[in-house]
Order: C-alpha cells, then sequence, then structure tokens
C-alpha cells in the first residue's frame, strides 16, 4: 500500500471518562477515506465496466428508445411510450454533440453521430405512426 492510500483513526474522546479502549477495525473503505459500495450491497459482485463517453451515449439512447416503445427484452412487454422525454433526450444528445464538437475522438464523434441518427429516425417513425 503506497503512503497516499494509508487510511488513519479517529479516535473520539467526548464523554469518555474509562481509559481507552481500542477501537474497533473499521473497513478498508472508511478507514482509507475512499466510498465503495460493498459487495452485500452491490446487485452483482463483478467489478463495473469503466464509464466511457460511449458508454454514456448508449445508456442516454438505450433510454430514448425505451421512451420510444422499444423492448429490450423481447419476453417483456413493451415499455409505455413518453415521446417529449424521449424527445429531450434526443435534444440533450444533439447539445452534447455540438459542446464537444472538436473534443472527441473520431470513434466517439462516430458514436454519438450514429446513435443520433439511429434516434432522430426513430422518433419520426413513431410520430408519424410508422412502425419500424
Amino acid at each position: 500500500m503506497s503512503e497516499e492510500e494509508q487510511g488513519f483513526v479517529i479516535r473520539d474522546k467526548r464523554g469518555r471518562s474509562a481509559p481507552e479502549e481500542p477501537a474497533p477495525p473499521m473497513p478498508e473503505s472508511t478507514v482509507t477515506g475512499e466510498s465503495q459500495v460493498s459487495p452485500e450491497t452491490s446487485e452483482s459482485s463483478s467489478p463495473m465496466p469503466p464509464l466511457t463517453f460511449a458508454s454514456f451515449v448508449f445508456s442516454l439512447g438505450t433510454s430514448s428508445l425505451m421512451l420510444m416503445g422499444e423492448s429490450l427484452d423481447p419476453q417483456q412487454p413493451s415499455p409505455p411510450v413518453n415521446l417529449p422525454q424521449a424527445k429531450e433526450i434526443i435534444d440533450i444528445l444533439s447539445m452534447l454533440e455540438e459542446k464537444t464538437k472538436g473534443n472527441l475522438s473520431t470513434e466517439e464523434t462516430s458514436v454519438i453521430g450514429d446513435m443520433l441518427y439511429t434516434l432522430r429516425m426513430k422518433y419520426v417513425s413513431a410520430t408519424s405512426g410508422v412502425s419500424s
């Protein structure tokens, strides 16, 4: 463990008249000051993949598709349609594309461009009553 990662112990002596007793050991995440989710509270014990720009865009895109009635699992019923919220997410992605212009890698530019194209086409189909 490097010096930066070593934790510290806080001993609260307020209201204690008895001789100091050793503090019970604290979990590593509390001692080092890091906030970590314990395995008991996480849904799975496998580590989450790192958050990337592409995964963020995919997350927003998936949310928009679901709001347009797309079902991710064919065995589940289609989610309720909410076109105004779907349009809002598309607008957010459009703003994000505009604000990050020139600061993205070729791959990231392609991801957001392709996602926006797909969402816009799906939105037009959904608003015009044409099923895709």
